[in-house]
């Protein structure tokens, strides 16, 4: 008798936002709530990534403009949510230009980021997820910021 062995196919879902006119996504199990920004209070002196804080039911909350983050120009409008993550106990609030959907991947569909993105900007890239309609780049929350970024938040 011979046993067939089965493959073991892994899923993530990932929650997919737009900044600007590109697609990026993070893994659903990483977002805490999505919400439309709120009024901002804005903080001298910050870096310019940092919009401010907001008010979350009664904790101040960083907003992080993630376009900037990135180096990607684009403008936040009335639309803009922010989605609230946790960075190593940490609650983040980051700013993108809207939430598309979310959709279910099969691991298999995720390529890991090419050679051209993996210097400095490689590190924030998880993979790179093969839609029908197009690619949604997947990125790692826990990498965006720098340990020293995180304390002085």
């Amino acid at each position: 008798m011979h046993q067939k062995t089965q493959e073991i196919s892994t899923s993530l879902q990932i929650v997919c936002f737009k900044i600007g006119t590109e697609e990026y996504g993070i893994d659903i199990l990483q977002v805490q709530e999505i919400l439309k920004i709120p009024k901002i209070t804005k903080l001298p002196k910050s870096r310019a990534h940092i919009i401010g804080v907001m008010d979350l039911r009664g904790k101040v909350i960083p907003i992080i403009d993630l376009g900037k983050r990135f180096g990607i120009i684009a403008d936040l409008a009335n639309s803009s949510r922010a989605i609230v993550v946790d960075i190593e106990g940490k609650q983040v609030g980051l700013a993108i230009d809207s939430v598309s959907h979310v959709i279910k991947v099969d691991s298999g569909d995720i390529e890991p980021p090419p050679p051209v993105v993996k210097g400095i900007s490689g590190k924030y890239i998880v993979g790179i997820a093969k839609l029908k309609s197009g690619f949604v780049v997947i990125l790692d929350i826990n990498q965006i910021f720098s340990a020293e970024e995180l304390v002085s938040m």
